[in-house]
C-alpha cells in the first residue's frame, strides 16, 4: 500500500472540524511535501516527523512523500497533525498495519524522540468525536481535558 488516509481535527475557535490526513508514497527523487499548512509550520512539522520516526526505530522511507491536509480551505496550524502524518507514513510504507488505525482520530505534536505532546482544543475535539462515535489518540494532557466528554474509548498516550 502506498496510500494511507487518517483522521484528525483542526481547531477554529471552539469548533474542531474534521481533517483528512492523506499520505502518498511514490517512486522518484526523495522528497517530503506537506500541502495545507503555512510554510513555517510545514518545515517544522517535516523535521519533527522525520526525527520521531527514526528515533522510534522505524525507517523513514526513501521515497517521494506527499501529505495532503484536506479540506484545503480550512485553516490549519500548529503541530497537531504530526502524529497522524507520522503514522500515515508508517502505514503507507507497510511498517505498521493500516487497519489498526481505523476508527481513531489523531492529534498530537511529536517531540524529536517521538514523545506525544498535547495540543490545544482537546475538549472541542472530544465533543466532535462523541458525535461521530470515534476514538482518539492524543498527548496525555490533551486526553485529560478530552476525558470530560463521555464517549467511546479514547485516551492519552505518551
Amino acid at each position: 500500500m502506498h496510500l494511507a488516509v487518517l483522521r484528525s481535527r483542526a481547531l477554529t475557535g471552539i469548533d474542531a472540524p474534521p481533517v483528512s490526513v492523506e499520505i502518498h508514497l511514490a517512486n522518484g527523487l526523495p522528497a517530503f511535501a506537506i500541502v495545507g499548512l503555512a510554510e513555517t509550520e510545514v518545515r517544522e512539522s517535516r523535521e519533527r516527523v522525520r526525527a520521531a520516526i527514526l528515533n522510534c526505530g522505524f525507517e523513514f522511507p526513501n521515497r517521494r512523500i506527499t501529505v495532503n491536509l484536506a479540506p484545503a480551505d480550512l485553516p490549519k496550524e500548529s503541530g497537531r497533525f504530526d502524529l497522524a502524518i507520522a503514522l500515515g507514513i508508517l502505514a503507507a510504507s507497510g511498517q505498521i498495519p493500516a487497519a489498526a488505525l481505523d476508527g481513531y482520530e489523531f492529534a498530537a505534536e511529536l517531540s524529536l524522540s517521538g514523545v506525544l505532546r498535547p495540543v490545544r482544543g482537546a475538549l472541542a475535539m472530544a465533543m466532535g468525536l462523541a458525535r461521530e462515535h470515534a476514538g482518539a489518540v492524543c498527548g496525555r494532557a490533551s486526553g485529560t481535558a478530552g476525558g470530560l466528554v463521555a464517549g467511546p474509548a479514547s485516551g492519552p498516550t505518551g
